[in-house]
């Protein structure tokens, strides 16, 4: 366990964060699997629309440095090849 002061409020900061984290992670699953939903169905409308908010949100979670930025432009390029297909 924590000794100081600044140790405690580490550990605090450490466990806010992780949620939020997690939060971030948790939708950007979600909004993968709309676009997969959306492949599967065949409606293009949906996937541009799902495609738009999975990319943004790839790009707000990037700018934190949560998820890696080979990952966002592989994710990115394989959203557009969806699109123009």
């Amino acid at each position: 366990m924590a000794n100081t002061k600044s140790a405690l409020k580490y550990i605090r900061k450490t466990e806010t964060r992780t949620l939020r984290n997690r939060q971030v992670k948790t939708r950007l699953k979600t909004l993968a699997k709309k676009i997969q939903s959306a492949v599967e169905a065949k409606d293009q409308d949906a996937l541009v629309v799902a495609a738009k908010e999975y990319i943004s949100a790839l790009d707000k979670a990037g700018k934190s440095g949560l998820v890696h930025h080979n990952k966002i432009a592989r994710h990115k390029a394989r959203c557009a090849a969806l699109i123009a297909a």
